[in-house]
């Protein structure tokens, strides 16, 4: 069994990457935001989930600890596969799952492509008494908590993502506009805003 692949970035591609550890390439199947923290020729280590069936075996990697238990839980609700779930942590980072799943933001999860409203709903019902427990996750509420009790940073850029999620953007270009930008006191308004200028430059 597999716990994770230390190794040197030698191929990427959309939703994948191979990871060359002594002189063995393992194609890893990946998020848009595990994607977006590999760089061609630099080593990395991916946390890695082994799916076993009869005609496949499949490696799927995740930079943190974090994404890797959000994945194990989204693959954990009925009719939710390997696929579906990696296409929803690419249209979302942990934080952002967990607080789609404490806000009951079905937009948020029917981002991804492939996942209808039924689907988004039973990932937001079957999943909201589980995710007190991620470690990693920047995210105090725990499960049953409404949103009313999150705090208002976390609200507010939760609130901005959903909007601009809404809008056609991806989790991962939300997250790469707003690389060093302190939100904590800004307005869900204020945080869109900014996003749309990066994404101009």
């Amino acid at each position: 069994m597999f716990n994770y692949i230390n190794g040197t970035v030698s191929e990427v591609e959309p939703n994948f990457a191979v990871i060359e550890c002594a002189g063995v390439g393992f194609g890893v199947n990946v998020s848009l935001y595990t994607l977006g923290d590999l760089k061609l020729g630099e080593r990395a280590k991916l946390y890695v989930y082994e799916s076993i069936r009869e005609d496949a075996f499949e490696l799927f990697g995740f930079v943190t600890k974090a994404e890797k238990r959000c994945f194990e839980l989204l693959v954990g609700v009925s009719g939710v596969g390997p696929k579906a779930a990696l296409a929803i942590l690419s249209t979302t980072t942990p934080d952002g799952l967990v607080a789609a799943i404490l806000n009951g933001n079905e937009k948020a999860v029917t981002a991804a492509p492939g996942v209808g409203k039924k689907l988004a709903q039973r990932v937001l019902l079957e999943l909201k008494d589980k995710i007190g427990n991620i470690d990693g996750v920047d995210v105090t509420a725990t499960a049953g908590i409404p949103a009313s009790m999150l705090s208002g940073a976390d609200k507010n850029l939760a609130d901005a993502s959903a909007g601009l999620i809404v809008l056609g953007y991806s989790q991962a270009e939300i997250n790469a506009a707003l690389r060093g930008v302190d939100t904590s006191e800004m307005t869900s308004e204020e945080i869109i805003k900014v996003v749309l200028r990066n994404m101009l430059k």
